[in-house]
């Protein structure tokens, strides 16, 4: 696999995806952060995922799916590695991938429920807290480059309410927020605020893909302590090298 994998730039608003584009390539993210978002006939926009150094873009060809679904955009610049579609199912053939990348699937499923149960019965201060903590989760840094503007777009509600929220949250020594960057100061609070909204996904991807498993083979799948969630592109290029 690894004369496949293609280091590509990851540029600040960038659209990686549209629906009914062909599927023939997937990217797992080494820095930065992508937002992926449904996108309704009348054009309306809300997204549903956030992908960082956890994962890729484009997990549904895993299922062979041919078309881009979601559309997708860079929301903080980074680094990426591209490769070919045909490359990754490809490699499903060995067991131990076919495994991990099913794992991951599944993870991604756990992620759309959190964040629909997020949606219909959190608040918007819970929602926020919990998108900050997958933030720093996904790039690594308690230091998040983030705008009011993309945080509301994000959540789908007014700036305006996330700005008040933000002040309440720097008021309270949880957060610092300037005009294009936000600072975790208390995790654990940030956890306490979010509630049961958050961490759902997180708890199956460290059970499911972190430290680790033993296939039959007798072969450990490597993967990386710390930070908590595992990167899943050296991961990957580590298994497929």
């Amino acid at each position: 696999m690894a004369p496949y994998l293609k280091p590509v730039e990851l540029q600040l608003r960038q659209r990686l995806s549209r629906p009914g584009d062909p599927l023939d390539h997937v990217c797992f993210i080494e820095s930065g952060l992508a937002s992926m978002s449904i996108e309704s006939r009348d054009g309306v926009l809300q997204e549903i995922r956030i992908i960082g150094q956890e994962g890729l873009i484009g997990h549904s060809a895993l299922l062979g799916s041919q078309q881009w679904a979601y559309v997708t955009v860079v929301q903080i610049e980074g680094v990426g590695l591209e490769v070919p579609v045909k490359a990754l199912v490809d490699s499903l053939d060995l067991p131990d991938i076919r495994a991990f990348f099913h794992h991951y699937v599944h993870v991604c499923d756990v992620e759309l429920a959190e964040t629909a149960l997020a949606a219909a019965k959190y608040t918007m201060r819970q929602r926020l807290a919990r998108w900050l903590l997958m933030c720093e989760d996904r790039i690594d840094s308690d230091y998040l480059p983030l705008t009011h503007d993309s945080l509301a777009r994000s959540l789908g509600v007014r700036r305006a309410g996330i700005t008040d929220q933000l002040h309440v949250l720097e008021g309270e020594h949880v957060i610092r927020s300037t005009r294009r960057m936000v600072r975790i100061l208390d995790r654990s609070m940030l956890v306490h605020i979010a509630g049961g909204c958050y961490g759902a996904p997180k708890e199956a991807y460290e059970r499911l893909l972190g430290d680790h498993h033993e296939p039959a083979n007798g072969t450990l799948l490597p993967g990386v302590a710390e930070p908590a969630l595992v990167r899943a592109a050296p991961v990957y290029r580590s298994m497929t090298a």
